[in-house]
């Protein structure tokens, strides 16, 4: 990317203004990596600074790093149904109204709210969970439900625990020897409120690695690897098109952004996102801890989405004027 200097800037003036205290991230343009470190892994109750290699906390990138990936590896190898109700692939699930692309589009319309979650152990929460309202709204709504419940459906299909169907389905073949549940070591602190190497969402602490929305770890190498893996794969192109009947664009498990609608993106709570363009062999993996500082998501929202915007706009305009360049 042309204007790496002047994002380094930006980046600068995030941790100067305790954005986050510190942020590891690549740029990818097909094997070319330009990877960057800043700042300090924590500032309480010591200042600690960032090194690499460590672990970071995904948060909702389990959704594509893990459950997401191999849902739709199922899907396009004709395995799954995408029309086809949960129910068929997922018993326990008591309505037979949801479907697997409602579900991995956030149109599923379903009802988050469980009534005294955080008192639920990891038995009471599956069962509410499998029993969870449905309402008529399929508009997109934004929901881990989802992707628990796709993570339950992995576990029925293979017979196993997702922590073992994401090693042997996704990670192993992509040589991604880092990325796993937690608890885990050599991990950057997340939140003060939680020990070093724990997962920061509430319904992963109780679900653990049966949890598809949130709870996997990972390096900076390995999510190198797995964008890379996005880019040599060619069945990962079918993402770059709208699979949601809602109101709101978005692939398989990704959403659409871009001026072509080719550019995949996730972000995750603890201040986390990753961007693939498998069409044009570019990515980002943007990892930081902003939840060590504090909890202001929607002033984080509004920060994150600017740096989203830049990064898509600069690296398809780079596509762009090596276009024209080729042409002359």
């Amino acid at each position: 990317m042309k204007n790496q200097q002047e994002f380094l800037k930006i980046i600068e003036d995030y941790i100067e203004r305790d954005v986050f205290p510190g942020v590891n991230f690549a740029i990818i343009e097909g094997e070319k990596v330009n990877e960057y470190l800043l700042g300090n892994s924590a500032i309480y109750p010591k200042t600690i600074k960032l090194t690499q290699g460590k672990k970071w906390d995904l948060a909702s990138l389990t959704k594509v790093v893990g459950t997401g990936t191999a849902v739709i590896n199922l899907v396009l190898a004709g395995k799954l149904e995408i029309d086809a109700p949960l129910q068929k692939y997922y018993s326990k699930f008591t309505d037979r109204s949801v479907s697997l692309r409602q579900l991995l589009t956030h149109t599923s319309g379903i009802d988050p709210f469980i009534k005294n979650r955080d008192k639920l152990n990891a038995k009471e929460l599956t069962e509410a969970i499998n029993q969870i309202k449905i309402t008529d709204n399929k508009t997109f709504k934004y929901t881990d439900i989802n992707f628990i419940l796709l993570g339950f459906l992995l576990e029925e299909y293979y017979g196993e625990s997702l922590d073992k169907i994401f090693y042997k389905q996704v990670f192993e073949d992509w040589k991604m020897t880092d990325t796993s549940f937690g608890p885990v070591e050599n991990a950057v602190p997340t939140s003060q409120n939680i020990p070093v190497g724990t997962v920061h969402d509430p319904k992963a602490q109780v679900l653990k690695n049966h949890c598809g929305s949130a709870g996997l770890f990972s390096t900076m190498s390995d999510l190198i690897l797995f964008s890379q893996a996005y880019f040599q794969e060619e069945k990962y192109l079918k993402l770059t098109k709208n699979y949601a009947d809602g109101d709101k664009k978005r692939s398989l498990a990704w959403d659409l952004l871009g001026p072509n609608d080719d550019w995949l993106l996730h972000t995750g709570y603890t201040g986390t996102f990753l961007l693939i363009n498998p069409r044009i062999k570019k990515a980002v993996v943007f990892l930081s801890n902003r939840v060590h500082l504090k909890d202001n998501r929607e002033k984080w929202i509004e920060e994150r989405d600017f740096l989203i915007k830049f990064l898509i706009s600069h690296l398809t305009l780079d596509q762009d004027i090596n276009k024209k360049n080729c042409t002359v």
